[in-house]
């Protein structure tokens, strides 16, 4: 298994914090975003390479990272993919960068564990792995217990073994409090549904999309993640994490 960190945002709602560094190596708890992902899969057995896919501006930054991070975590191994966008204007989206790295490194022989660069987990993600190796395609879930909040992400509902039944993309109504977030395992036969899934004009941003397309045509099992966890698209969470990290 490999695993895919996306890292090729812009995070224009950052700016100016994010004008000349990229969200996933801003400073939370005193490292950047991204090591504290990292920290999250140090458990996690049979990993074999850890693409991070990002842009063209910040190509340099995430290898020069990943060298440094590799001299002192040696049993990780790293390969930085550059999508060749270099702004907002001209970038892949998310489900485009995905697939771009899968076709790129012809990764669609093994299972893919996917993370954005920006989400936060006090917990490692071995109990994320373990359900998901027994599935062809797994979505981590979290209760975020508020009907406005859930508006802003993915909102999904269940049946009784944890397979969805229902996705909505940012819901006028949600139907509960339960967000799908940006951490996916896909075996082999779907990843190569990725470029069915493009080839039909369907949106190329926002992961949970092509979960949405995903549910309708293949079971997709869920994990609920515990403690905390955290998005970091603003300031304010961004502050947030920080107050929350620098305890650990």
């Amino acid at each position: 298994m490999n695993a895919l960190i996306l890292a090729a945002g812009y995070a224009t709602r950052l700016y100016p914090l994010t004008l000349d560094k990229a969200k996933p190596l801003l400073a939370v708890g005193g490292k950047p975003i991204i090591e504290w992902v990292m920290d999250n899969l140090a458990d996690v057995p049979n990993l074999e390479t850890i693409y991070v896919v990002t842009n063209d501006k910040f190509a340099a930054d995430f290898q020069a990272w990943s060298e440094r991070y590799q001299s002192r975590q040696p049993k990780f191994k790293f390969k930085i993919v550059n999508d060749g966008s270099q702004s907002d204007k001209d970038k892949l989206g998310a489900i485009g960068d995905i697939n771009f790295v899968v076709t790129r490194e012809n990764l669609a022989r093994d299972s893919l564990l996917i993370i954005a660069g920006d989400n936060l987990f006090t917990e490692s993600l071995t109990g994320f792995v373990a359900c998901a190796k027994e599935t062809e395609a797994t979505v981590g879930v979290y209760d975020v217990g508020d009907m406005e909040v859930i508006k802003k992400y993915g909102n999904i509902a269940v049946d009784a073994d944890g397979i969805i039944t229902h996705f909505e993309e940012k819901p006028q109504k949600p139907r509960g409090t339960l967000a799908a977030i940006a951490l996916y395992y896909y075996s082999p036969e779907v990843l190569s549904l990725l470029t069915t899934y493009l080839a039909a004009g369907n949106n190329p941003d926002q992961p949970g999309r092509f979960v949405q397309w995903l549910y309708t045509r293949k079971p997709v099992k869920t994990f609920q993640i515990k403690g905390k966890w955290l998005d970091i698209g603003s300031k304010e969470t961004l502050e947030k994490a920080d107050q929350i990290f620098s305890k650990l």
